[in-house]
């Protein structure tokens, strides 16, 4: 029996901190419904206090999107968590998240107080929050850096002022999946009034772990799990959305989760998202990057065309991906190529397959993927030149094809 997770997306707060993902307040509008679409259970619409622009986002998605609970993030100051309350007031299901960062550097380096200090702001925090909504949420930035003894305290203290959730982030992913693990076990063996809390992971990407690491969180006792879509975020990002409730899925022998996640709309979400920023995700970013249902290698196509099981853990359809890609290129086979041929309306077989094949791959050397336009030029043109020779047409006539881009419709325009 699988346990139920809560899904906690920060795209439109901590996702559009990082340069140049930043969006409009019809931009985030949109987004934030998609990711209602999506199932997020939690969306976090935005920081008030940190511009008017970014307050009437919150207060937009507040009053427009329904089914989520829509959160808001607040420093632990009068002003920030006022100003989060009346962003959040339309909502019928609303969450203030309030943090302050607990480790001794930034403590010292950053705000100049004391752990005395902190714990006290992080308590009237709490109180404050409560006077806007019953469901408040407390960050211990740079948690996984802080002194433990202080870090348990206070996490026992913000409980019992009326916390519901506890966020422990790894707020410059600094640590490993192994570190996590014993942490979050450490923490919640050790705070005596822990059951009355949601314990949350948000896990930054700056090693490369910040799934692993949630994992890891989950696995050891939290319930929560905080991600954004692509996994962007600050610097090197969060954990992706996509990337942690895929594991789950296609590996529940091993991590027994489930969440109300959709996801078949996990590539519209994507997708979404690339369009309102103008940045996308790169070609090998597992499940929505280009690439991730591609294959180009030879060996590959054949095992994809005999059973998709070969080379794929996941089917497409899943995600929202249409389908699955035979990439034509210089690995490509014989049977990818055929296969190629058929999707777009050739059935080809002997000579001029061969014929074809040996085009596909001739251009590929030059322009690394061949489309379907250009297989459709390849076909007519070698069609009619292998009907009227009995052997297969020679590359240089076949070279001769590529250098007409006017006529054939290759090059960097295509």
């Amino acid at each position: 029996m699988s346990t139920r997770l809560t899904i906690f997306d920060t795209t439109l707060r901590d996702g559009e901190q990082a340069p140049g993902f930043s969006m409009r307040t019809d931009e985030k509008l949109k987004m934030a419904r998609q990711l209602a679409a999506l199932g997020a259970d939690i969306i976090e619409a935005g920081f008030p206090i940190a511009s008017d622009a970014d307050a009437e986002s919150v207060r937009m998605i507040a009053t427009h999107v329904r089914g989520p609970v829509i959160a808001a993030l607040a420093r632990c100051h009068p002003a920030d968590i006022d100003r989060a309350g009346w962003a959040l007031a339309p909502a019928p299901r609303r969450r203030i998240h309030v943090f302050i960062a607990t480790s001794d550097l930034h403590l010292e380096r950053k705000l100049r107080m004391s752990r005395e200090a902190c714990l006290e702001a992080a308590v009237a925090a709490i109180h404050r929050a409560r006077r806007y909504a019953d469901d408040v949420q407390f960050s211990a930035e740079d948690a996984t850096r802080s002194d433990m003894d202080f870090l348990c305290r206070l996490v026992e203290e913000v409980i019992s002022a009326g916390c519901t959730t506890i966020n422990l982030p790894d707020t410059v992913g600094y640590s490993t999946p192994d570190e996590i693990a014993s942490f979050f076990t450490t923490i919640i063996q050790r705070v005596s009034n822990a059951r009355h809390a949601t314990f949350s992971a948000h896990c930054h990407d700056d090693l490369g772990l910040a799934v692993a690491n949630t994992i890891a969180a989950v696995r050891a006792g939290a319930r929560q799990v905080e991600c954004t879509i692509n996994g962007i975020g600050e610097r090197a990002g969060n954990a992706s959305l996509e990337e942690f409730v895929m594991a789950t899925r296609v590996r529940p022998d091993i991590l027994p989760y489930s969440t109300g996640i959709d996801t078949r709309q996990i590539f519209p979400a994507s997708q979404l998202l690339t369009a309102l920023t103008g940045e996308g995700v790169q070609a090998n970013k597992a499940i929505v990057g280009r690439n991730a249902f591609a294959h180009e290698a030879g060996i590959h196509q054949d095992g994809m065309l005999k059973d998709r099981r070969t080379y794929e853990i996941m089917r497409p359809e899943e995600v929202g991906v249409p389908q699955a890609t035979l990439v034509l290129g210089k690995h490509s086979g014989r049977h990818a190529v055929q296969r190629r041929c058929e999707l777009v309306g050739h059935t080809l077989e002997g000579r001029e397959l061969d014929a074809v094949y040996r085009a596909v791959i001739a251009l590929a050397d030059r322009e690394k993927v061949v489309t379907d336009a250009d297989l459709l030029v390849i076909v007519a043109r070698l069609r009619g030149a292998v009907a009227q020779a009995s052997a297969p047409v020679q590359m240089p006539v076949v070279a001769d094809f590529y250098n007409t881009p006017a006529e054939s419709g290759y090059g960097h325009g295509v």
